[in-house]
């Protein structure tokens, strides 16, 4: 009971903490500060790939991040990154580019002129492009081509929504694509509006006076446009000789991302609470050994994806996996009671479980920061208190009674058709 307390305690500090947003040089800026040891900046751009005016550029832009600039070369950013003991990193998602440093405290100056320099006056060279960004987006190309689960998750997203939302994560090999290609699209993303800074273990004020300094030149005019994400479904089968055999079954929806969804995550999902155990999933118990069983829920901003993801070592033992899947999803219109109350837990757990580690606290709520919403994690909680047996029910009609999302690859003449899972 004590414990349980002091971590709704914890939960709802964090949650104070980060409502505090405030327009610094016509950037958002958040801080949290529970006297850590370290700290992070994140610089949170809206430039995924759904806004991309060329196919791969966002893919490109990503590993330009901490290339040359007026102030330093690639070389000399390394090194003097490596001076402070710091981390840098970039992570692409559909919606936003995240830039992150990671430092002693103390030495917060130092790495947000780190990352506003790219921000401002990155070079984009072509010599860099050719020698340093091409082999390494080529390589995870390939990587995501031998992946099956995420090359899976890549098709799901151009049958769900086709433009928009379902442009890749990973430029194709057949895009033809420039550094000046790169320099444009980062000149329309790096404009005010478009970035929110993040910080962790720093003072909100010391934060927002070193964005004034380092962005108060950028651009207020941004050239990013995406139409609004519209749902579709569809079939696609993928021959592949390597890896395991892989099916995904999703379903989609426009507008808002509904707690619902979360709701239903929690209780379809297979992982077990306790180690070594099947868990109480209505999929856990149907799943032949040596398969696994996935649930997949990504919202957007305005639209999501959720599903199922199945991998196993034959057709046969993942069709098996798929019928009892299908059957769960069809079923859930019918939550209610200990089970409802159950899967409500679960879907509250995860969102404060994700609010606990920096990058999930980022990605969970600093979209809200970037758009205006309320970025507190107890009024994410409480919305999921609110969902019913009447609402869930609803949502889960809805979300099945739409065209299906599936995706099989790897040997196509022994893994199922959707209709043979009942879809």
């Amino acid at each position: 009971m004590l414990a349980a307390r002091a971590s709704t305690r914890n939960v709802q500090r964090i949650a104070r903490s980060f409502a505090t947003v405030v327009d610094s040089a016509g950037v958002k800026v958040a801080a949290i500060d529970n006297n850590q040891p370290t700290s992070s900046i994140t610089f949170l751009v809206k430039a995924g790939s759904r806004y991309e005016p060329k196919a791969g550029v966002a893919h490109g832009l990503k590993n330009f991040a901490f290339k040359s600039t007026a102030k330093r070369s690639a070389l000399g950013t390394v090194r003097e990154s490596e001076l402070y003991g710091g981390l840098l990193s970039a992570n692409l998602s559909r919606e936003h580019l995240a830039l992150t440093a990671e430092f002693l405290r103390g030495d917060e100056q130092f790495f947000v002129d780190v990352l506003s320099s790219f921000i401002t006056s990155g070079k984009f060279t072509r010599h860099e492009f050719e020698e340093y960004v091409t082999p390494v987006m080529q390589s995870e190309v390939e990587l995501s081509n031998s992946d099956p689960a995420i090359h899976a998750l890549e098709l799901a997203h151009v049958l769900a929504f086709r433009s928009g939302l379902g442009s890749s994560l990973y430029a194709t090999p057949h895009t033809h694509l420039t550094a000046d290609d790169i320099k444009a699209f980062a000149q329309s993303a790096f404009t005010q509006g478009n970035i929110a800074v993040l910080g962790t273990g720093i003072d909100q004020e010391v934060l927002t006076k070193l964005v004034q300094q380092s962005l108060n030149k950028i651009s207020t005019s941004s050239g990013l446009t995406s139409s609004p994400s519209s749902y579709f479904g569809g079939e696609t089968r993928i021959q592949s000789h390597g890896g395991s055999q892989t099916v995904f079954i999703g379903f989609g929806s426009a507008g808002a991302p509904a707690a619902e969804l979360a709701v239903l995550n929690g209780h379809l999902s297979p992982a077990p609470s306790v180690k070594w155990s099947k868990g109480l999933s209505p999929i856990a118990a149907s799943v032949p050994e040596g398969t696994s069983v996935q649930t997949v829920y990504l919202p957007y901003s305005d639209a999501s994806l959720f599903g199922v993801l199945i991998q196993g070592s034959t057709g046969a033992s993942v069709k098996e996996a798929g019928k009892a899947a299908v059957a769960a999803l069809k079923s859930a219109s019918s939550l209610k009671g200990d089970d409802l109350k159950k899967a409500v837990a679960k879907a509250k757990f995860a969102a404060a479980a994700a609010a606990e580690s920096r990058e999930g606290l980022v990605f969970s709520l600093g979209s809200k920061v970037l758009s205006g919403q309320t970025s507190a994690l107890d009024a994410t909680l409480s919305v999921l208190d609110k969902v019913s047996e009447s609402t869930i029910s609803k949502a889960a009609s809805t979300l099945v009674g739409a065209k299906p999302t599936y995706v099989a690859i790897g040997d196509v003449s022994t893994l199922p058709y959707a209709d043979e899972l009942g879809l």
